[in-house]
């Protein structure tokens, strides 16, 4: 395939965004850039929430993943399922009964304003380095496939593909967001499926022979009871999954806007239910793809990549492959990446403006919608700074400190909301942002502390301990003689 080619599907699909973002964003003014003005059909944002959580790094990695782990990420899954439903009738419920924008504005009207900021920060610094790795990995994809062989520098990929990002979710905002994941998650399936017809026609298998092949396959292994040491261990990941899509989706209002648009809680929380068995069928039609690329690698003599999440690439662009193949990756992988990055972007100008600023309480609809525009334009150059910074300095220590950093944000987070609503007794509010950077210190300590002592590596479990030790916190510093005032 030519770079060409490539280029050519970029630019068809980036008019797609655009012309989607123009008929999201007529009559729109700065409320409902932030709240989606509370009217999108369940359906749509249910459709628009199957892509939401996938990036173009989970586009790349799950089906690479079952070279070494099987399809035991369906056990996370299984997690997932658990965790959607106490999103959606316990955390769904609290937002809309306290009407919020932002959901971190619970953490004002529960605790007061330093507690606020301090769940605002933590989200801020997470989101922006994890979207800017994210989208980072697909540009460097990108760069090589298309970029380079142009003589095209990586700096201009950036500042353009950033750029026209910022374009088309600046006036639209939550609207567009839903309406961008909806075409993504559209993207998303019939790239997955077309993947797996074409991989199956050129292995010679009809529908029979490829469910034959994939469940007679070692990769194709769902469950691991065998050994509770192992990363894979069923108990392990189902848990993992409950508390991390609790964290990472539910308290994550990159992800919580677009439920929030929802006409109701009733409505948000239908949405949800469906969206999360819709995703577990697409994570295994992506498990599924991971054992034929498998199988085709071995069929046809082609070294497996040292890497797998360079698996998927390597087949779709092999020889011998159709060339439609290859733009059905290129789709896939530019609609789970910009629509991410899109996504990302406008939670950030949300909950900074919202939350940080606090501009919706100080200034009228006109102030509000500059002031929205220019943290916007800021947070745009923000996470373009990143990624060029990760390209200066690139290396998988580097990334996966990142992603390390990020797992730590959300343990306070989570913290937070699970004291705010389990204990009705105030805090000092002061001393909180004290207690929400002391929890990742002590976990990092643990967490070496157990690595030297006992060679035991903190998994999901470090999520958990951020929280556990986070209430901890909290819980020294209740004010015993005071009465919460508000509901919990």
């Amino acid at each position: 395939m030519t770079p060409w080619i490539v280029l050519a599907t970029i630019v068809g699909y980036f008019i797609l965004l655009f012309i989607i973002s123009w008929a999201a964003s007529r009559k729109s003014d700065t409320s409902i850039a932030l709240s989606g003005g509370r009217q999108a059909p369940w359906f749509i944002v249910a459709i628009a929430m199957l892509g939401a959580p996938i990036s173009g790094v989970t586009f790349i990695s799950v089906p690479g993943m079952v070279v070494t782990k099987g399809f035991s990420y369906l056990q996370m899954a299984l997690g997932f399922i658990v965790g959607y439903f106490v999103i959606a009738y316990v955390l769904i419920p609290l937002f809309y009964k306290r009407n919020l924008v932002s959901i971190y504005g619970y953490l004002e009207q529960r605790f007061g304003g330093s507690t606020h900021k301090s769940g605002a920060w933590f989200f801020f610094i997470s989101k922006m380095l994890g979207a800017a790795v994210r989208f980072y990995v697909v540009c460097v994809t990108l760069q090589l496939l298309v970029f380079s062989p142009l003589h095209i520098p990586f700096i201009i990929n950036v500042i353009v593909t950033i750029a026209l990002i910022f374009l088309y979710t600046l006036q639209g905002g939550v609207k567009t967001v839903i309406w961008t994941d909806t075409l993504k998650s559209f993207c998303l399936i019939l790239s997955v499926v077309l993947s797996i017809y074409f991989v199956a026609k050129g292995l010679g298998y009809d529908m029979a022979g490829l469910w034959s092949a994939v469940a007679g396959d070692e990769t194709s292994r769902v469950f691991y009871f065998d050994n509770p040491k192992e990363g894979t261990y069923f108990w392990k990941q189902f848990i993992a999954g409950i508390f991390m899509v609790i964290a990472t989706t539910g308290l994550d209002q990159d992800l919580m806007q677009r439920s929030l648009a929802c006409k109701n809680a009733s409505e948000s929380s239908k949405n949800l239910i469906v969206s999360v068995f819709l995703q577990v069928i697409v994570i295994a039609l992506f498990l599924i793809l991971g054992t034929l690329l498998t199988l085709h690698v071995r069929a046809h003599g082609i070294a497996m990549p040292e890497k797998t999440d360079e698996l998927f690439g390597t087949v779709a662009f092999s020889e011998g492959m159709p060339v439609l193949l290859g733009v059905v990756f290129i789709i896939g992988l530019i609609a789970a990446a910009y629509s991410a990055a899109g996504s990302a972007l406008t939670s950030l100008t949300t909950s900074f403006t919202v939350d940080i600023l606090e501009a919706d309480k100080k200034q009228d609809d006109r102030a509000l919608g500059r002031t929205r525009r220019m943290v916007h334009i800021a947070m745009a150059a923000g996470m373009g700074l990143v990624i060029l910074i990760f390209y200066a300095i690139s290396n998988s220590d580097a990334i996966s400190a990142v992603y390390t950093l990020a797992s730590y944000t959300y343990g306070p987070i989570l913290g937070l909301f699970a004291f705010g609503m389990m204990c009705k007794r105030p805090v000092r509010d002061r001393l909180v942002p004290l207690v929400c950077i002391a929890a990742p210190v002590i976990s990092f300590f643990v967490q070496m502390w157990l690595k030297n002592q006992y060679d035991y590596t903190l998994g999901f479990e470090l999520l958990l301990l951020n929280a556990v030790l986070t209430m901890i916190g909290l819980a020294l510093l209740t004010k015993k003689s005071e009465q919460l005032t508000v509901n919990s």
